[in-house]
């Protein structure tokens, strides 16, 4: 994937957006636990940085996904991970499967709203009996005359506390479990629908996460995005676009390594700077390639993707390698940063909190695993009951 000038236009009008906008604030929610989501999308949708590779007809700006790609590169720029993980739902985690299969009236109602910033969204997928097993989910939505009647829960939803809508993965017949769900958008405000309260949790700090509860939430019909049944592959294709957009992690990892060799240049151990030492540089240089080479990965996806390719492999390959990349790098750094490195406010041990969800959210490394076994032709066969 190579960059136009377009490309680099966009990367400079996100950076200064962040230097402006989020930066300064980062320290202030983090220990607040939340950030000020719906004037921060408005601000971005006015800037158009919502809807990249959306339809026009909603807002969009009707660019190709390697522009997508480009933006989500360069909102690591944050210095943290809770808001930069906030907005990549706004933009790649709930709103994709709605812009591709929804009706014209439903995306009217919902998308364009989210693409200008005047709404906050949310997806919601798990749920404490299935997480990364997606097949697993148990919240249920009932036929009733042009309405959906909806029961269960969902848990881990970024944004929860802040959302207008969910875009909400259930169960909408009795059949098998790839063919029996829907993707439905629901709003947050209707009679039945509750946010639990705000989880405390290991990073993403900034990030407001808090279960949803549904007690006979009634939803028109005409929220069902797509086709009835369709909800378990609609979720696979917005899970391609939900992985690759981990890509925004890759600033945050350049930035440990380019912070870490300027402290230990400062740093002296046994009368010489700690950078002098060969097993330091060297291991610097170790994981400034690896951080290239997974550029390569996704930038590759990302062709694949704009040619209308299915990229669940190289997505899954790409999730799997930044997630065990960023325990890897942020660890190694943490340690030559020594006793400042266990700092709660410390720039790398910050990232170690953060990016340690990126193995764990958006499909387990043995998820991704066992995706790419598939696609390699080595998963074993399920043995019928």
């Amino acid at each position: 994937m190579k960059l136009s000038q377009e490309h680099k236009e966009l990367i400079r009008t996100i950076h200064n957006f962040v230097d402006t906008e989020i930066n300064p604030y980062i320290a202030e929610w983090e220990q607040a636990g939340l950030f000020p989501m719906h004037d921060i999308v408005k601000k971005m949708g006015e800037l158009g940085l919502l809807g990249i590779d959306k339809p026009v007809e909603y807002g969009g700006l009707g660019l190709d996904y390697s522009y997508a790609m480009v933006a989500n590169e360069a909102l690591g720029r944050i210095r943290c991970g809770g808001v930069n993980m906030a907005l990549n739902v706004q933009t790649c985690m709930a709103t994709p499967a709605l812009a591709k299969f929804g009706s014209a009236e439903l995306c009217e109602q919902f998308l364009a709203p989210a693409i200008a910033g005047d709404q906050v969204c949310a997806i919601a997928v798990s749920e404490v009996s299935g997480g990364s097993d997606v097949a697993a989910l148990k919240t249920t939505a009932v036929s009733d005359g042009d309405d959906y009647i909806i029961n269960g829960s969902k848990m881990w939803i970024t944004n929860a506390t802040q959302a207008d809508w969910v875009c909400l993965l259930c169960n909408t017949s009795e059949g098998k479990p790839h063919q029996n769900k829907s993707l439905i958008v629901v709003p947050t405000n209707l009679p039945g629908f509750s946010v639990g309260e705000k989880l405390d949790k290991l990073g993403m700090r900034s990030s407001d996460t808090a279960p949803i509860y549904l007690d006979n939430v009634r939803v028109p019909k005409s929220n069902l995005v797509g086709e009835e049944g369709q909800g378990f592959i609609y979720q696979m294709i917005q899970f391609q676009e939900e992985r690759l957009s981990c890509i925004s992690s890759l600033a945050s990892l350049e930035w440990c390594v380019e912070e870490t060799i300027n402290y230990c240049r400062e740093r002296e151990i046994f009368g010489q700077p700690l950078i002098d030492n060969q097993v330091v540089h060297y291991r610097m240089a170790e994981l400034k390639t690896e951080i290239e080479l997974l550029r390569s990965l996704f930038y590759r996806a990302a062709d694949e993707y704009v040619a209308g390719n299915d990229v669940s492999e190289l997505a899954s390959m790409a999730k799997l390698k930044i997630g065990r990349l960023s325990r890897e790098l942020t660890d190694a750094c943490l340690q030559y940063w020594g006793g400042n490195g266990f700092m709660w406010d410390n720039p790398v041990s910050q990232f170690f909190r953060d990016n340690r969800l990126l193995s764990i959210g958006g499909g387990a490394d043995e998820v991704m695993l066992s995706i790419i076994c598939k696609y390699m032709g080595i998963a074993p066969s399920k043995k019928k009951k």
